[in-house]
């Protein structure tokens, strides 16, 4: 390997390497302990190695685990704690369970029902892809995942219409299904709680801010500017993409040709259907009858086992849900601690002095756009969510902006902001890996989906969610 190419790839990693020792060997800031800095230092590191991908998130996660213990950082039962968060388990068993969804065949059943019904036209395919992606949403908790199941969908509904990039006719109706597709990940994400792993995480974050998020909660409050956005992005995004094709007629005689294929609808498809409706039901009502969300998760593995719908094979080959695990355990105790040990309040009291002459709601939009356009630096959606959330709350509620409301706003952008840049959502790969869109497009359309979400979400879901709360 040449030595240009070798500096290159290790004078990073050095720099980042003496970036953590001056933090970690320099005295704290007035107004916070030794242990507050320590983990500060550790824990910026290892968001920093992350989103410069200089190690995988497994191995920076085992690495600041340990270093946070060995050098008495935290106590080991306190930085252990994360592996027993229900929140951090239930992310776990919800990937394990999306598989089912997959290898029953129940997604692709769906999404070819509703093409036979609506796919007459190209607009009709894009609804079609959106209201396949929000009825399967509550089981993925990965937009990444539901990518999985819906890419190859698309792409077969473009090739039927004679458009693929290796002919140089992608513009005829392919690039605008998956440039919709991309969108609309970004909107069904914030649609469900358990759309989105950074969903489940933030809302346990925000129970150390006293904000208590539920299932039936989340939808309530994301139901509303969710459903108008995905009602304009297919309209818009026709509009900008211009595909060459009003019509598609042959989409609804092929789904209807796959569904004969696939014959009646088997019995692992009804288990997984009944086990899901029953999850998102107990979901739904477990404030209400003091149910605990991560037993209803494992009773729903349980059952799609005892019905061999998933086999042990399946959890052993699903090595996500260890990677999953540890990184969000590790991350989630760090954050967490950070709050607890006074980090988060003395940042954010450092932001909201520089904003305290302003009222609270011209505050709550800059800091808003502010945490969108923070992800132009991000790389991943988790990342971004585990440090910033918590300083951008406590900045809110120091402003003396309403906490809920706020909270769910956050929470909102860290999912319709995925599609702000190709690297914006892991989900975006698959899409621009199918060449049907170029990187400069998702920078540039990506851009003003991200512009039409917030404008949404800051007017409407603003509105919708301090009616709900206050």
């Amino acid at each position: 390997m040449p030595k240009k190419t070798i500096n290159k790839k290790i004078l990073p990693k050095f720099l980042l390497l003496g970036f953590f020792l001056f933090l970690w060997f320099s005295p704290p800031p007035n107004g916070l302990t030794l242990e507050a800095w320590h983990l500060f230092a550790i824990f910026i590191t290892t968001i920093s190695t992350t989103v410069f991908k200089f190690l995988n998130v497994f191995t920076v996660s085992i690495l600041s685990l340990s270093f946070t213990i060995l050098t008495k950082t935290l106590a080991p039962n306190v930085a252990y704690s994360g592996f027993s968060k229900d929140t951090i388990l239930l992310i776990v068993v919800a990937f394990i369970i999306a598989k089912a969804v997959v290898k029953s065949g129940l997604g692709n059943r769906i999404a070819c029902h509703i093409v036979s019904k609506i796919g007459q036209s190209t607009l009709g395919l894009a609804y079609s892809a959106i209201i396949t992606d929000c009825l399967i949403g509550p089981a993925f908790p990965s937009n990444t995942a539901r990518s999985g199941v819906l890419y190859p969908i698309i792409e077969g509904l473009a090739l039927t219409n004679k458009s693929s990039p290796k002919d140089g006719t992608e513009n005829r109706i392919g690039k605008y299904l998956m440039m919709n597709s991309l969108a609309g990940l970004s909107i069904s994400s914030a649609l469900w709680l358990t759309g989105m792993v950074t969903n489940i995480v933030g809302a346990g974050l925000a129970k150390n801010f006293g904000i208590q998020i539920t299932f039936s909660t989340w939808f309530l409050n994301a139901l509303v500017p969710s459903s108008v956005a995905l009602a304009i992005l297919p309209w818009l995004l026709k509009k900008m993409l211009k595909p060459q094709i009003e019509k598609s007629p042959q989409a609804p005689l092929i789904a209807k040709k796959k569904l004969q294929e696939m014959g009646p609808t088997s019995t692992q498809e009804k288990v997984v259907a009944l086990t899901f409706f029953l999850m998102v039901l107990s979901w739904s009502l477990s404030e209400v009858f003091f149910v605990d969300k991560t037993a209803v998760s494992f009773l729903g593995l349980g059952a799609l086992m005892l019905f061999k719908v998933i086999e042990v094979k399946d959890i052993k080959n699903e090595g996500n849900a260890l990677v999953i695990l540890i990184w969000f355990a590790v991350l989630y105790t760090l954050s967490a601690q950070l709050s607890e040990l006074g980090f988060m309040k003395y940042i954010g009291n450092i932001i909201a002095s520089s904003l305290k002459d302003f009222n609270w709601l011209f505050a709550y939009i800059i800091l808003i756009i502010s945490y969108i356009l923070a992800h132009y630096l991000f790389v991943s959606q988790s990342a971004h969510l585990l440090a910033l959330f918590g300083i951008f709350l406590q900045v809110g509620i120091d402003l003396g902006i309403p906490s809920i409301m706020f909270c769910y706003m956050l929470l909102f952008a860290t999912n319709f902001f995925s599609a702000l840049t190709p690297q914006a959502s892991s989900a975006n790969i698959i899409f621009i890996a199918s060449d049907y869109i170029k990187t400069s497009e998702v920078y540039k359309f990506g851009a003003i989906i991200t512009l039409v979400n917030t404008f949404i979400y800051l007017t409407l879901g603003s509105f919708w969610i301090y009616f709900l709360n206050y």
